[in-house]
């Protein structure tokens, strides 16, 4: 007998929505930028460098957080971003 593999959807979903990618910004110029720490070790001076860069650049920014990697952001933080927001951008760490 074969040994039978399962993959997981690492999404957390258990039937995964078909979404179409969104075109790419051609602008950052007049858009307001989400930069969001997932909490991982040093992610967040990640984050104060990218945006110091953004915003001598004139560009908007705004800061969000989970509170621990761990686990997903909190709806309140995913529709603060997604109303608040044209762009997010996710410190990362590892």
């Amino acid at each position: 007998m074969k040994d039978t593999m399962v993959l997981l959807d690492p999404t957390a979903e258990s039937a995964p929505a078909k979404r179409e990618r969104m075109a790419p910004l051609e602008t950052l110029d007049g858009k307001t930028i989400a930069l969001l720490d997932i909490g991982k070790s040093r992610g967040d001076v990640f984050l104060d460098q990218l945006e110091a860069g953004m915003v001598s650049r004139g560009l908007q920014v705004r800061r969000y957080a989970k509170p621990t990697n761990t686990k997903v952001a909190p709806v309140a933080v995913a529709q603060a971003i997604a109303t608040e927001c044209d762009v997010v951008v996710e410190a990362l760490s590892d």
